[in-house]
């Protein structure tokens, strides 16, 4: 099977990409928002690549950063690799109450995580 063939068919029906973006309709599991079809629609791994994930879920692009700005790699791998999971706890809770008022195209960039992301010294 080539990866293109792999891909289509690990994707779900209702999503096809098209000039890399993501096209699809439906709820975001995150947020219980609409997708709409365009840029503001992102494919996540709930078990990351480098833990050998390969299924991917359809997520509002603002959801997906907020998810890998509160959780590491081992973090999604071991424990939060569900919706549901990560939805219990605290922060993604602040946030879809938060972003829950907003359009489902929103783009805007969200506060980042305190202390998960190391910063450069200068």
């Amino acid at each position: 099977m080539q990866r293109n063939d792999y891909d289509d068919f690990l994707r779900p029906k209702n999503q096809k990409v098209k000039n890399n973006e993501v096209q699809s309709e439906g709820k975001c599991p995150i947020c219980d928002r609409d997708m709409i079809a365009g840029k503001s629609v992102d494919k996540h791994h709930f078990i990351p690549k480098l833990k050998k994930g390969k299924v991917t879920t359809l997520l509002h692009v603002i959801c997906h950063r907020k998810l890998h700005s509160i959780f590491s790699e081992a973090e999604m791998a071991q424990y939060y690799n569900t919706p549901e999971r990560c939805k219990e706890h605290p922060e993604v809770q602040k946030f879809i109450k938060w972003v829950s008022n907003k359009e489902p195209e929103y783009l805007e960039s969200h506060k980042e995580h305190k202390g998960k992301k190391n910063k450069r010294k200068k």
